[in-house]
């Protein structure tokens, strides 16, 4: 539940408008939340006059939940978001009432006058806003110190926390401080301790920073919801792929006349923009092959257990994100006149054509003979691909499709074509 205390129009790079509400009636809406569905925990952000912070500190007196503060000075463009005067308002009216402290570096700066340079000072104005300030815990964050991990030093209860993540080198961090606060009170809301609640969203927000979306000039906004999105899209791909391979046992004896001397595999993506490794790719362990007179699954699908066909899909994902899946089939003259007669679109490459720098790099082959194939028929990614081989590499068919599902179906409708004879 939101109280808004400040309308603000503002885009990636700039602040343009500020219209701060009555402080009447900014306790008006706590009031109402907090009489009607409860608060289990709450936290500040833009409070930018000293007659807002006041009111707001005595109506969380008055109700005593935990409070998450997040000392939100200047914007990310470098707009001022809290006036100098209601500065000290904050640090005597806010702070003592805080259960945790957010600043970043320039706000800690400020609050406490110290030239925070080194994870030392950093502690110091940690353990100040505790101490001489009257917080319950301090958080001074690392996001704007320079080095290859950004660290937050939490300081709580007489002892200090490290907190170290990747640096993430992006520029979607629009929202980064309202973001991890508010995870903090989340975390706090749900019962975990301080400790806990800060180490978990030091978590959420790092992937929330990784997975930011590129929106605007300026900078563009964390994606909080990728914290739940890649689990959740991590089962749906597993739960597709698992349906796929039921379909293809289904249909064992005529998916087996297209099986290869490799064996056949199926995989499927993470959707953009959390598919961007071969770990985003779930596919069959151990691949697919022929067993008596149909095929045998040796295992559940799992990620990052196939380089190739991930390579594959990663590809044809950078023409058009929404095919996210595809398997590798047997190439002959049969299946080729398959296809044909399906009306399914299809383009190849030849291994000859291959540059020689290419070749020598590891799994080079498909990136380039997939991009090769789809810049063919003019950036359009085709219902299969033909990779013709050479000496030492047996002909395979690739088959792309939007799922696992959708690529299985393609396999049995080619499958059956084969059986048929001319």
């Amino acid at each position: 539940m939101s109280a808004i205390t400040s309308i603000t129009a503002q885009n990636t790079y700039e602040v343009r408008a500020i219209h701060d509400l009555p402080p009447s009636m900014v306790v008006a809406q706590i009031e109402a939340v907090a009489d009607d569905i409860g608060v289990d925990a709450a936290k500040t952000g833009m409070l930018s006059n000293a007659d807002i912070i006041r009111a707001v500190a005595e109506t969380v007196e008055r109700y005593g939940f935990p409070l998450v503060v997040d000392p939100v000075m200047i914007a990310k463009s470098g707009a001022k978001l809290l006036r100098d005067d209601a500065i000290e308002a904050l640090v005597r009216m806010l702070l003592p009432r805080a259960t945790v402290v957010t600043p970043n570096r320039p706000e800690a700066e400020r609050i406490t006058g110290i030239s925070i340079r080194s994870l030392e000072d950093a502690r110091e104005a940690a353990r100040l806003i505790v101490e001489d300030y009257g917080a319950e815990a301090a958080v001074v964050k690392g996001g704007h110190m320079q080095g290859e991990f950004s660290v937050d030093i939490l300081y709580y209860r007489g002892r200090f926390y490290e907190f170290k993540a990747r640096r993430v080198p992006s520029n979607t961090t629009h929202g980064t401080g309202c973001s991890f606060s508010a995870a903090i009170a989340a975390g706090l809301a749900k019962g975990r301790s301080v400790p806990e609640a800060v180490e978990v969203a030091k978590e959420f927000i790092t992937t929330a920073i990784e997975y930011g979306l590129r929106l605007g000039r300026g900078h563009g906004p964390v994606n909080p919801v990728a914290w739940m999105a890649i689990p959740a899209e991590r089962f749906r791909v597993l739960e597709n792929l698992e349906r796929a391979a039921k379909l293809l046992l289904e249909r064992g004896e005529v998916v087996a006349r297209v099986v290869p001397e490799v064996f056949i595999n199926i995989g499927m993506a993470l959707p953009t923009p959390y598919a961007r490794t071969p770990m985003d790719v779930a596919a069959i362990p151990g691949r697919i092959g022929r067993y008596r007179e149909g095929i045998i699954v040796p295992a559940k699908p799992e990620f990052g257990v196939s380089r190739h066909i991930a390579r594959a899909i990663l590809t044809v994902m950078e023409f058009d994100p929404e095919i996210r899946a595809a398997a590798n089939i047997a190439y002959n003259g049969e299946v080729e006149e398959a296809v044909r007669s399906l009306g399914l679109v299809h383009s190849s490459f030849d291994r000859r054509e291959e540059p020689p720098e290419v070749k020598m790099v590891e799994g080079g082959t498909t990136v380039w003979g997939v991009k090769t194939a789809v810049r063919r028929l003019g950036g359009r990614v085709p219902d299969v691909v033909y990779d013709y081989g050479e000496h030492g590499k047996e002909p395979l068919t690739f088959v792309f499709g939007r799922d696992a599902v959708e690529v299985a179906r393609k396999i049995v409708r080619i499958a059956e074509r084969v059986g048929r004879g001319p």
